[in-house]
């Protein structure tokens, strides 16, 4: 059985201890959900068990002869190489056997010994099943949505997404024996996630996985690693299952714990009105040594912290709320809108679904005033009040404020106790506030602009992914923030599980720009006959505009 495991591990960074003691196992037949707070090593582990990281003490085992592939995060590293060739990279060993066998068959004077070593070679081949291998690294980039087409092209003419898509086929490719994957739904679109979930559900080998992705987690995992203060809890199931087990648990320790203390209590009394009574003083005596048995068990708060985002609008909305009629926009030749029209009502709650995202960006911009439309227009009910979430917010923080300047300057209170409430609840506490806004984080800067959308009072929010760079919890606060909030919502996001418990209403602009709108949650659009419509509708048109 194949096998990788952590033994007595240990990671200083400087005196910090990363990990600690860690000891665990993970077997063949089982995928590892390894979550954690921002910060609490997640990626930093999964360098560790792949090698890329020394550990300070301990050492880790892997069962001899297996083999292990990693999901690479450097989208650059192999722009000199075709697409094809990366993911056969995959095994590497197959990889030099296919270029070993090129070199002798490219030579001009081939020797005898050539021709052994070509034998040789393509007896080892043909065992790895080699003359299957571009077609089995065709099905891996056709299911992540690589078109044919680029299956030989070079690396450096692909786009960000699409290397991404295909690094990851590189890591899945050959049936790797243990499988490391970091973040791997980061930059998918919907039917690439999907594919992938059924890939690991179907996958007989060792999986562990970090991902923000709580419904990817529900359906792949069979295991939760649970990291928190260095060590490493292993529970059985998966992400919702470990949240509520977790949950509980702390409960049932908390009313322990109460039980104790109240027996605790009732001991100290007694001994503390009888001891010195003599005719009492044998059971005083008693309870003392019973008193010293009992202890209260540790309840250690977890290092995760969940931020508190409430949007809370200063104004109802009124029945009208926009209007968008005929919006067509084309960019460098191509039509990303075509004719899109739809009116939003108050109670509504829309999630821009799907693949287009340049799309759906450029909607979003028109409806907050930053690109004009080509044709057609829009108009916001007088009642409303907008705040938006970019997707790309580089502007926004290419200046020398700090925090607490920042936010004041969008503060319709320019009072800095008032401010920094708003920052507190957003994990800012104290000295954070004086950080330059240059130099913050990804998750950090997403939680400038949370802050910044719940002080103004808006009761329309415009949200373009806004779970990138959060971590989970931050996306489980904002995801509830979202469910209460009374106002009006458009928002775009990859995570399945924040647009099947928020939206009400389904939006999902197509390749051509063109609109489906649907009323339905996320999971009956996805099952809906909608999703092969949509292609039928795309092609169709296609083949309209070349008539």
């Amino acid at each position: 059985m194949t096998m990788i495991s952590a033994n007595n591990v240990t990671l200083r960074i400087g005196k910090k201890a990363l990990f600690e003691d860690v000891n665990i196992k993970f077997t063949e037949g089982n995928c590892y959900g390894l979550i954690g707070a921002n910060g609490a090593g997640k990626s930093t582990f999964l360098k560790i068990l792949s090698g890329q990281l020394d550990t300070t003490n301990g050492e880790i085992s892997i069962t001899p002869g297996q083999r292990l592939s990693v999901l690479e995060q450097d989208h650059f590293k192999y722009d000199s190489h075709t697409v094809m060739d990366v993911v056969i990279m995959g095994n590497e060993r197959l990889y030099q056997i296919m270029k070993e066998k090129d070199a002798i068959y490219a030579k001009e004077d081939f020797s005898d010994e050539d021709g052994i070593r070509a034998s040789e070679l393509e007896a080892e081949f043909a065992e790895m099943d080699g003359w299957e291998a571009e077609s089995n690294a065709s099905m891996l980039l056709n299911g992540l949505g690589i078109d044919t087409e680029l299956h030989y092209a070079a690396m450096n003419t692909l786009t960000g997404n699409e290397k991404v898509k295909v690094l990851l086929a590189k890591a899945l490719f050959g049936s790797p024996d243990i499988l490391l994957l970091d973040e791997p739904t980061n930059h998918l679109d919907m039917d690439a996630i999907a594919w992938l979930e059924d890939f690991l559900i179907d996958f007989e080998n060792t999986v562990i996985v970090v991902s923000h992705d709580r419904y990817f987690f529900n359906k792949v995992c069979t295991h939760i690693a649970d990291i928190d203060y260095g060590k490493i809890q292993l529970y059985a199931g998966n992400y919702d299952f470990w949240y509520e087990s977790s949950q509980l648990l702390i409960k049932q320790m908390k009313e322990a714990n109460r039980k104790k203390e109240e027996k605790i209590k009732e001991l100290q009394e007694f001994i503390s009105r009888f001891s010195a009574n003599a005719s009492k003083s044998k059971q005083a005596t008693s309870r003392k040594r019973a008193l010293e048995k009992i202890e209260l068990d540790e309840i250690k708060p977890s290092s995760r912290k969940y931020p508190y985002v409430d949007f809370r609008p200063e104004r109802e909305i009124g029945n009208e709320v926009l209007t968008v009629e005929g919006i067509s926009k084309t960019i460098d030749g191509v039509k990303i809108l075509d004719n899109i029209s739809f009116i939003a009502g108050h109670d509504d709650k829309i999630a821009f679904v799907g693949g287009n995202e340049i799309a759906k960006t450029t909607l979003f911009q028109i409806l907050m005033g930053e690109l004009e439309p080509d044709e057609g227009s829009y108009k916001w009910g007088v009642t409303t009040s907008q705040a938006y979430f970019p997707k790309d917010s580089t502007k926004e923080f290419d200046n020398d404020y700090t925090i607490v300047d920042w936010l004041t300057g969008y503060s319709p209170v320019k009072d800095v106790t008032y401010v920094r409430g708003f920052l507190g609840r957003m994990l800012f506490a104290g000295e954070d506030g004086v950080k330059k806004v240059r130099v913050l984080s990804g998750g950090e800067k997403v939680r400038c602009l949370l802050s910044k959308m719940m002080i103004s009072g808006a009761n329309c929010l415009i949200l373009d992914e806004p779970t990138n760079h959060l971590d989970m919890e931050a996306i489980t606060a904002l995801n509830n923030g979202l469910i209460k909030f009374p106002g009006v919502e458009l928002f775009a996001c990859h995570d399945h599980q924040f647009v099947q418990t928020t939206a009400n209403r389904i939006m999902e602009i197509l390749p051509n720009g063109q609109l489906i709108d649907k009323i339905t949650t996320y999971d009956e659009y996805l099952a809906s006959d909608e999703m092969a419509r949509k292609r039928t509708v795309y092609t169709n048109q296609n083949d309209e505009d070349d008539n």
